[in-house]
């Protein structure tokens, strides 16, 4: 019998960072993963055949959107084809044989750091260190056999790199998720994506319009006048038009409805431009 090919991602990030987390969550723990240090290169990675699929934060419940990947949507043309919520929760990670106590020095990325600003509080004899990953200030801890400093990560790079958690789930707030979205090239067939417990369609688009007084107002009235529910709308500046702005809009509904598809011709009629980005479950 032939071997099943294992499915491959790409994520910005080292190993055990959080959309690392969110690839297995999509694609299932045996996912074939390749880090990437900037945003831009997940998706020319995915563009080039590198990957089967691409893994990218586009909102967080605390900080909101990632802009840059709004940016990323428009001008590659990859299709959202999932989407996940990782809450994120930081630890306090340190080499095997480091007390607490011990601790001086902690190292993350900064939106981390700042996550965390009660346990500092608590505990002032910690300096923070800012480091441009939350997974690669533990695999640096490690690499350089630190004794007297600890990383802010998440519980997947513990155990990859071998280090282990001092405390657990320091975080300020609770109630702090990211989402995610899973891409695929526009030509490439369905994945086998983790089922979720229930089937709500969601789509996401993006479109411009005229610079004209209820303009705006005009085009999502084709969603509201088939009582279709929005999601989300994000605007971004239009490049090469000073304040003139594209809209980026979530809503619940699936591609292939018939007031779907009437909505967004509705739409096409009133926009200069209009994309659909994905239709996927959720």
């Amino acid at each position: 019998m032939k071997k099943k090919r294992r499915l491959s991602a790409a994520f910005q990030g080292e190993l055990g960072a959080f959309s690392h987390e969110a690839a297995m969550r999509l694609l299932g723990r045996d996912v074939e993963v390749k880090p990437c240090q900037r945003f831009d290169e997940v998706f020319r990675a995915l563009a080039g055949g590198q990957v089967d699929a691409a893994v990218i934060p586009i909102e967080n419940t605390l900080h909101g959107s990632v802009h840059e990947n709004y940016d990323h949507l428009l001008h590659f043309d990859h299709r959202i084809v999932a989407e996940t919520s990782v809450r994120i929760v930081h630890n306090l990670i340190a080499a095997p044989g480091v007390t607490f106590k011990a601790v001086r020095r902690v190292y993350s990325h900064p939106v981390a750091l700042n996550q965390c600003l009660d346990f500092f509080a608590d505990n002032p004899q910690f300096e923070k260190v800012p480091f441009y990953d939350t997974a690669g200030s533990v695999k640096m801890v490690m690499a350089e056999g630190l004794k007297d400093a600890a990383a802010i990560a998440s519980a997947v790079s513990a155990g990859i790199y071998g280090a282990r958690i001092l405390k657990r789930s320091i975080e300020d707030d609770r109630q702090n998720f990211t989402r995610f979205f899973l891409l695929r090239r526009q030509d490439d067939g369905d994945l086998p994506i983790e089922a979720p417990r229930k089937v709500v369609w969601k789509s996401s688009i993006v479109f411009t319009t005229r610079n004209q007084p209820g303009m705006l107002f005009r085009a999502l009235s084709a969603f509201a006048l088939r009582d279709i529910s929005l999601a989300k709308i994000e605007s971004r500046p239009l490049r090469g038009k000073p304040w003139e702005y594209l809209f980026y809009v979530d809503f619940f509904g699936n591609t292939g409805e018939t007031r779907v598809r009437k909505a967004l011709g509705h739409l096409e009629e009133l926009a200069d431009m209009m994309r659909v980005l994905g239709c996927y479950r959720v």
